[in-house]
């Protein structure tokens, strides 16, 4: 049997849209000759689709969406896709949905797999509109016993319920696990060690593309019964590939840089936070460090250096080497670039204020939120969003400033550590053809607020302590002083296995 793998890039809510890219994959697949086309979880809504899903309207319009493509491929071949579905038990205040593997075929929706396990913890809250499926046995497909599987399904491990080993006692020889599974940097290891857990051969399809701080990394493969790699498609980019079991040859499996991949995973969160949402360009302050300097690569990878300006705000703190370093990278990256000075403004404001600012962090802070008038008033003339250029580490500690330099839409660094934004930029000095120029690499980190000021925290000593206690949800007076910081934060695009964002739930108010 040749099995189309279709990792599609959806939209959440774009139903008539995401339907054309299901089959515009459909028909790639019918000219190479498919048997059946697989596509990923939540195809059709888009994922993760959250509280729209109370929209009974909405809700309807993703089964009329389901039912319109099925009638659009029913000249075959057969296609999985997922999508939700009523069928659970609904309530005022649950909506009693399937998140389902539905089985397309002679225009009819043939087979409801629904998802078992919904998970709740991390990013997840599936229980909040879905209602687990019930155990179904394979189902006969071009001469195999086919078992469906919606993603956390594939993970159980230490559950009652084992839905693979379940299939499998039932006759299964092939199993089909649609997923929509956000990228961490390590999750591919993690995927393929569930997908050998049943000793199947094994057909793994995954969504691809941004929805807000979730980033899907493709990577669709096929395994054989020895849990061997019969194929992978690419990663961060929509693909259709056929494999024929019979005659598949084993493929090596890749093993990219960790950063290579972890750039890529950042200009696609870029990318389509910027196209999905229609904002056209971005602004960004280019101060001469490390974060801005890393920021405004992929902000120009990401949309294009013509609609990326990077705006350099120097005070009389400012060392001239970090706005002609800030110039020289713009020039390199052809991305736009102006220079404001601070100056006037923050005379101004000393004048005005006077006594309120002193001479201690409310001054710094001034400075701070004078350079974010700046921005916010080139954004406000030009269009298009702010790109924050905070990293991980500045973000546990509360070294930042409300108002100032914690805003901004999206932050692309707000998952990484300092150490780890040091070792992107290695890396981009590298492998990139527009270099960071070295001074911004080898300079002592500095807000440049006050006179020779050096940020005062020995960074490769506390990262990683400060990541610990964030993965596991735990705290030190640092992160507890700055919890109502990380509440006025824009969109961070996740990264690792624990995130500032709605994955991690702290409140402020605690003892």
């Amino acid at each position: 049997m040749k099995i189309a793998l279709a990792q599609v890039n959806s939209i959440i809510g774009d139903l008539e849209g995401n339907v054309e890219r299901c089959l515009a994959a459909v028909a790639v697949a019918r000219a190479q000759g498919a048997d059946l086309v697989v596509l990923p979880e939540m195809a059709i809504p888009g994922y993760p689709p959250r509280d729209i899903l109370f929209d009974a309207s909405f809700t309807g319009a993703i089964e009329a969406a389901t039912a319109d493509l099925a009638h659009c491929v029913a000249e075959g071949p057969p296609v999985v896709v997922g999508t939700a579905l009523p069928g659970g038990m609904a309530a005022p205040e649950h909506p009693g949905l399937f998140n389902a593997a539905v089985l397309l075929r002679g225009g009819e929706i043939t087979l409801v797999a629904a998802k078992r396990l919904l998970p709740s913890y991390d990013v997840f809250y599936e229980a909040r509109w879905f209602a687990p499926g019930a155990a179904l046995p394979p189902f006969s497909i071009g001469g195999r016993q086919v078992g469906f599987i919606v993603c956390e399904d594939l993970w159980d491990e230490g559950y009652v319920l084992h839905p693979p080993a379940d299939l499998l006692a039932a006759g299964a020889d092939l199993l089909i696990c649609i997923a929509a599974s956000p990228f961490r940097q390590g999750v591919l290891t993690q995927r393929f060690h569930h997908a050998r857990r049943p000793h199947c051969p094994l057909v793994y399809v995954n969504l691809v593309g941004a929805n807000d701080e979730l980033i899907f990394d493709g990577r669709s493969f096929v395994l054989d019964g020895e849990g061997r790699l019969l194929a992978q498609l690419s990663a961060f980019e929509p693909a259709v590939q056929v494999v024929e079991f019979a005659s598949a040859s084993l493929s090596p499996p890749s093993t990219p840089v960790p950063e290579a991949t972890l750039f890529q995973a950042l200009v696609l969160g870029i990318r389509d936070f910027v196209v999905k949402n229609r904002l056209g360009r971005v602004t960004l302050g280019l101060s001469g460090g490390v974060d801005s300097a890393v920021v405004a690569v992929l902000a120009a990878e990401a949309v294009g250096a013509a609609n990326v300006t990077a705006l350099a705000i120097p005070s009389r703190y400012t060392d001239p080497r970090s706005t002609e370093c800030a110039r020289e990278l713009a020039t390199a990256l052809g991305i736009g670039f102006e220079v404001v000075g601070l100056e006037p403004m923050h005379a101004a404001v000393e004048a005005t204020l006077g006594d309120w600012l002193g001479t201690g962090v409310g001054a710094e802070n001034a400075q701070a939120r004078l350079r974010l008038l700046v921005l916010m008033a080139y954004v406000n003339r030009y269009g298009g969003i702010l790109l924050n250029t905070s990293n991980k580490t500045e973000l546990a500690l509360g070294y930042g400033t409300l108002y100032a330099d914690l805003a901004g839409t999206l932050s692309p660094l707000g998952d990484l550590t300092k150490p780890e934004v040091y070792a992107l930029a290695a890396w981009i000095q590298e492998n990139r053809g527009a270099p960071i120029p070295a001074f911004i690499l080898e300079r002592p980190p500095s807000a440049e607020l006050k006179p020779d000021q050096v940020d005062p925290f020995d960074y490769p000593k506390i990262a990683p302590l400060l990541e610990q206690l964030v993965r596991e949800n735990r705290s030190n007076a640092a992160l507890r002083r700055s919890e109502h910081k990380r509440w006025h934060m824009g969109v961070i695009l996740k990264v690792s296995d624990k995130a500032f964002g709605t994955g991690r739930l702290i409140p402020i108010t605690r003892l």
